[in-house]
């Protein structure tokens, strides 16, 4: 098991619970989509995971080197090369600076970066940006990858595009990931499991297995998306209540 919650808790001073009752469990090497409605919570679980935040109760398990995380804003030093931004965070985990140079070398090839490590940032497209993210997060070489809606600000053809090299980088390494999205196809299209938190407080209220042959079933992929948008949309509208 790489991610167990235990009817995990979190409230904030002076405030109403954010998550009351969390109940999940993801196992090593698993892909799992978080999806539910703006203010549920999502994120403030995801901090949680990676021990940027104590849960108010309840308990959890996760992998004794924590997490990786990587967010929305792709958050790059921009006076520092492609290559300059991953070796960074190899510096901070005390590797050499030989070894980094050719672990950053190996990371920006695996993200297709290969040819890119001499340019700054302003220099890369948005999608090419967010893929020195995640080098940057693979750099961490933790087996868990906590996932932020990282391609919320992407045009489709982008995000498609990194969906195919997100995967193909997931299979490769065998990372457990958490991905949180608000976008149920990106779900349906990522997770092997599709997790619905509901609206505040949050808790984990409906689950769906995606086989792999429902992924490769446009048909299958799109009655599957349907089927939880409809139950996206009654938490989004007892929410709005």
């Amino acid at each position: 098991m790489s991610v167990l919650l235990e009817n995990l808790g979190k409230r904030f001073e002076a405030g109403d619970a954010v998550l009351d009752g969390v109940n999940a469990r993801i196992g090593r090497g698993e892909f799992v989509a978080l999806l539910g409605a703006s203010g549920c919570g999502k994120s403030t679980l995801l901090n949680i995971i990676a021990s940027l935040d104590e849960p108010s109760s309840g308990a959890l398990e996760v992998p004794a080197d924590g997490a990786a995380l990587m967010f929305q804003d792709p958050a790059l030093y921009p006076w520092l090369t492609a290559r300059g931004n991953v070796e960074l965070a190899l510096k901070l985990r005390g590797v050499g600076k030989a070894a980094r140079r050719a672990r950053a070398a190996e990371l920006l090839d695996l993200v297709h970066l290969g040819g890119a490590g001499d340019k700054r940032p302003h220099e890369l497209s948005g999608g090419m940006r967010q893929r020195v993210a995640l080098a940057r997060a693979l750099s961490q070489d933790r087996q868990l990858l906590l996932m932020d809606e990282p391609f919320a600000a992407l045009d489709a053809i982008t995000r498609d595009l990194l969906h195919e090299e997100l995967e193909r980088i997931w299979r490769e390494t065998g990372r457990t990931i958490v991905f949180v999205t608000h976008n149920v196809r990106e779900a349906v299209r990522l997770g092997q499991r599709v997790l619905l938190l509901s609206s505040r407080p949050g808790r984990v209220v409906r689950e769906w297995a995606v086989p792999a042959e429902v992924r490769a079933d446009a048909a299958a992929a799109a009655a599957l998306t349907g089927e939880i948008t409809a139950r996206l949309r009654e938490e989004i509208r007892r929410h709005g209540k």
